[in-house]
């Protein structure tokens, strides 16, 4: 899931310029402009290429002037499915599967620059491959540091051994030829072609090249990658590009697809605090598409690159079905099944509680979580969302007994007072938890026997309990939260002191 910082400039300006064409009852050609150049603004701010910025507002313009929008009784929607429809444009097509050949193995030849978070990428995608049942080979082909051949190593090892999925994964390198590299030619190439023997050997399904990079585009590096091209023919050549780089990643990107024509970029670092500019231009300015952007630190932390649910988070409308996949991801068929079962009972427990808090948590930070929530994630903008919450929320239950687990009405003021004890936390922490938890048992024995209106009458009482029946989303606005213990306590304060005077 894409990080609730990415883009968050740049999706507060266009908010602002399309709200103040949605605030009026009518619009002109000039409100439109006007707008627009808000717009601009905005790309500009956050990096985008100028080239592309020009292009994309003055599309935006045509095409509303084209529909006549001005005409419109709703201007402000038609104008946002107009710049969705344009966003998309710019960051598409859809591309982000890789096209397994026949015989096997299907060579990836990764490429980019030194730092670029290429070897670390390399890991993500064997991790991305064995889940999906694909048996992968790396190969470190990067001999100019012996360093990067130990690091692809311990990468390797680690997915194979911690990664989901059942599929192998592979290691090749020659860490002797690291003497030999630069002393005499082809030496990466020859043992380019030694991985592509023992990939068909033990007979994967991929071969991941991870080539050598350098801190800036030179004459070597391209004559080294273009031999092993030549000699492999690899199937995709997949550019990993730092998206913290901005204007520079994307210059970087133009000139290795000229010189091998890329089949793709892979955007890392993407949950860094950074622009996204890069995002915006990059395929724009190479041509070539957008397949994976890395999302954060660990292997599964890759995903497909979706244009259009991008071009929705920017606009504000949330990504629901990226958040329904990493769901389906977490919480087999199965087990969902038998969690509707226990809940049409109203035979809920808090290890089935436990059980889909530590789903959630492995989706990812709650906050980037509620930010693919359409019209949350403006609301979360200044907020902080506390992952600390949940820890504090599995100690309580860690420290009850199988039975209080069972039936949470068996706890007293003693066994409340042991449980704050054994998790660290106050009697009223527990209490709360209790009280949170005997409502969603209410809530979903009441929803097992309703039909669709009912359930929204239900859904709706939920959301209006507030604190008590939101677990972890305290000081969250607009969801069920509350401000802050000290806001108000000061806020008390002041009409304590208001009313003694």
């Amino acid at each position: 899931m894409i990080p609730t910082t990415m883009f968050e400039t740049l999706s507060d300006r266009f908010h602002k310029a399309l709200r103040n064409l949605s605030g009026r009852g009518r619009i002109t050609e000039d409100n439109v402009r006007e707008s627009m150049r808000d717009v601009r603004t905005a790309l500009l701010e956050a990096d985008v290429h100028l080239d592309v910025v020009r292009s994309f507002c003055d599309d935006v313009v045509d095409d509303a002037l084209g529909e006549d929008v001005t005409k419109s009784l709703k201007p402000g929607e038609e104008m946002i499915g107009i710049v969705h429809k344009r966003l998309v444009d710019l960051m598409g097509p859809v591309d982000a599967e890789i096209m397994l050949v026949e015989p096997a193995p299907t060579i990836v030849m990764m490429c980019g620059l030194q730092g670029s978070g290429k070897t670390t990428t390399c890991g993500k995608l064997a991790a991305y491959l064995k889940a999906r049942g694909r048996h992968t080979m790396v190969a470190a082909v990067d001999l100019q540091r012996p360093a990067a051949v130990e690091q692809l190593r311990i990468v390797t090892e680690q997915v194979a051994s911690e990664a989901k999925g059942n599929a192998r994964v592979d290691f090749y390198a020659e860490p002797d030829q690291c003497a030999a590299y630069g002393e005499a030619v082809g030496v990466a190439v020859d043992v380019s072609r030694r991985a592509l023997k023992a990939a068909r050997e033990v007979k994967a399904d991929v071969l991941i090249l991870d080539t050598a990079g350098r801190l800036h585009i030179d004459a070597a590096l391209m004559g080294e990658l273009a031999g092993i091209n030549r000699a492999l023919n690899p199937h995709q050549i997949y550019l990993v590009v730092d998206a913290m780089v901005g204007q520079d990643a994307v210059n970087s990107a133009k000139a290795f697809h000229e010189q091998l024509s890329v089949d793709g970029v892979i955007l890392a670092k993407f949950d860094s605090d950074t622009r996204g500019g890069a995002a915006l231009s990059v395929k724009n300015v190479t041509g070539a598409p957008i397949k994976f952007v890395g999302t954060g630190e660990k292997f599964d932390a890759i995903e497909p690159f979706h244009p259009e649910r991008m071009a929705g988070r920017i606009l504000g409308m949330g990504d629901v079905v990226s958040l329904v996949e990493k769901a389906q991801e977490e919480v087999s068929e199965e087990e969902a099944e038998r969690l509707a079962a226990k809940m049409a009972e109203g035979k809920l427990t808090m290890d089935d509680f436990l059980k889909q808090l530590r789903s959630i948590r492995r989706m990812g930070p709650m906050k980037q979580l509620l930010g693919m929530l359409p019209g949350v994630g403006a609301a979360l903008k200044n907020v902080e969302v506390d992952d600390r919450q949940l820890d504090q929320l599995e100690g309580i239950v860690h420290s009850m007994t199988m039975p209080e687990r069972e039936e949470v009405k068996l706890l007293n003021k003693s066994r409340i007072k042991r449980i704050s004890r054994g998790s660290g936390t106050t009697p009223s922490d527990v209490n709360r938890l209790r009280k949170q938890f005997e409502m969603i048992q209410k809530m979903t024995r009441q929803m097992s026997g309703l039909g669709a209106l009912g359930k929204m009458k239900a859904m709706k009482e939920l959301s209006n309990a507030g604190p008590e029946a939101m677990p972890g989303l305290h000081g969250v606005p607009g969801l069920g939260g509350r401000a802050s213990t000290k806001t108000t306590s000061v806020k008390r304060g002041f009409k304590q002191r208001k009313k003694r005077k």
